[in-house]
């Protein structure tokens, strides 16, 4: 199979911050389009989506929203934080974008100083040297200077730095017509066109 045939390849990162819907909509967004999506959760992401959904896997929290349609996992693949042997892990590994949402403080920090103790931190100092679509979207509030830091570093390095803030021009009657038009937004950066998005002012 050429290039030109494959499909294309994303990665999601998935860290311990409030917003794992976020994460879901996007997972689900990204395999609607037909991307072969590799994600990467933190046992601290696990731990929240089970807190904030009921669920204890990404698999079964996409299903919950996708309509019903079990073909939607076919192109889904679970890579192990710990597994430095995971595709991602290495440049040779021709992914197109990667995005880390929601993003907590502490795989920012460490994303920035390339402090790649984990498979989503490797992923991550792999996107930014390879010169992928980068998009961090960090789930903090208030704002400690470290952070705003961090996330300057990352901006240079060329990640887009996209806080996990929703928005209500829109009128969203309910949680998830506010996550999925965020998460959307985040796909529509990492190069994924979205016709469901209304352009302000048309």
């Amino acid at each position: 199979m050429n290039c030109e045939q494959q499909k294309r390849r994303v990665v999601v990162g998935i860290s311990g911050a409030s917003g794992i819907i976020y994460a879901v909509h996007l997972l689900k967004i990204l395999l609607e389009s037909d991307a072969e999506v590799f994600y990467i959760p933190t046992a601290a992401a696990l731990r929240i989506l089970y807190d904030e959904t009921g669920l204890d896997n990404f698999g079964d929290a996409v299903l919950s929203i996708a309509k019903n349609n079990d073909d939607i996992l076919k192109n889904l693949k679970l890579c192990d934080i710990a597994d430095f042997y995971a595709p991602p892990a290495s440049g040779s590994f021709r992914f197109d974008a990667m995005a880390v949402l929601p993003c907590s403080m502490n795989t920012l920090g460490k994303i920035a100083h390339s402090i790649a103790d984990n498979l989503l931190i490797r992923a991550a100092d792999v996107a930014l040297k390879e010169r992928r679509k980068f998009v961090i979207c960090p789930r903090e509030t208030p704002l400690a200077y470290t952070h705003i830091e961090n996330m300057r570093i990352l901006s240079l390095a060329g990640a887009v730095i996209m806080p996990a803030a929703p928005s209500f021009y829109t009128k969203p009657k309910t949680i998830d017509e506010l996550a999925n038009f965020f998460s959307a937004r985040v796909a529509q950066t990492m190069g994924f066109s979205q016709n469901n998005i209304k352009e302000w002012g048309l």
